[in-house]
């Protein structure tokens, strides 16, 4: 019999109980040890792990490798970046969503690359709205899934990283994978006529790799995001605009919502910061001060 083989590789998908482990030349379907499920330790797609190979070329994981970061919304762990993708029409731009995602990556610590697609649709300005509102605080690509308009502008930035890309249904994200890595095979979908939100198309998590140098993390809609995982006295550390005025406040336990001689709320009326990203601002702090409450 032939012995079994150990090797390190990453997980690019799980499902129905297997994990799909890549060492970089083959992909290997695998078990986690009985020992994690006892210990409630739950496999995420972007785990580093150390894998047995049996003599029918499946795996058994023996062993998770510390973990960089990870979401809970979705469930992906050692992220590098998070490519949010925003259509200017088909359908609209939701700040107050897009601000409640930023929010996600913020409190993870992971790079935001803001990607607005579908420019070729922009008949309603949205799209110098979203540069002159975010232009500021994230790099912002801007793109044409029909034509590939930004694409190179977009490889050059996910180039080397762990890459999860998320954003709402119907705003192309699979349509932007497909071309940033055409071997990779991923289902799109239209938008819905009845309710202008996109149709959902990816049902897991998966890892792709480019040909490029990096690996994309594609994610669910995102609805996925629909709980803050902030406390209140964090959530303004999550806005970085908010930050060069630090300090500067009257009292220095200010929260920015109806403190007296408030200097974030002075910029927000000088536009130093943009209205709508105060706006995300407070109805965030409430829901999770609420939250916190009960």
């Amino acid at each position: 019999m032939i012995g079994a083989t150990s090797m390190k590789g990453i997980i690019v998908k799980g499902i129905g109980g297997f994990y799909y482990v890549s060492d970089g030349s083959k992909i290997y379907r695998c078990k986690a040890r009985g020992i994690f499920k006892k210990d409630d330790f739950i496999p995420m797609v972007g785990d580093e792990v150390l894998v047995e190979e049996n003599p029918m070329g499946d795996g058994t994981i023996y062993e998770f490798l510390p973990r960089k970061n990870q979401l809970v919304r979705p469930p992906i762990a050692n992220v590098d970046a998070v490519a949010v993708v925003i259509s200017v029409a088909n359908p609209e731009p939701n700040l107050s969503t897009l601000d409640r995602f930023l929010v996600m990556a913020e409190k993870n610590r992971v790079e935001i690359i803001l990607c607005v697609n579908k420019i070729d649709l922009d008949n309603n300005g949205h799209l110098k709205k979203l540069n002159d509102i975010y232009g500021r605080i994230y790099p912002i690509v801007q793109i044409c899934g029909l034509t590939g308009r930004g694409l190179e502008q977009l490889k050059a930035l996910l180039q080397f990283k762990k890459v999860a890309f998320a954003g709402p249904s119907g705003v192309g994200k699979s349509t932007l994978i497909r071309l940033l890595n055409p071997k990779a095979v991923v289902e799109t979908g239209e938008v819905s006529d009845r309710t202008g939100r996109g149709k959902h198309t990816t049902r897991h998590v998966e890892i792709f790799t480019t040909d490029f140098g990096g690996m994309i993390f594609d994610t669910p809609g995102f609805t996925s995001f629909n709980v803050l995982e902030a406390e209140p006295e964090e959530l303004q550390f999550l806005y970085p605009e908010m930050q060069q005025f630090r300090g500067k406040c009257k009292y220095d336990n200010c929260r920015h919502i109806k403190e007296p001689d408030c200097r974030v709320r002075l910029a927000v009326e000088t536009g130093e910061i943009s209205a709508s990203r105060y706006a995300s601002y407070v109805e965030q702090y409430m829901e999770v001060s609420q939250k916190k409450h009960y």
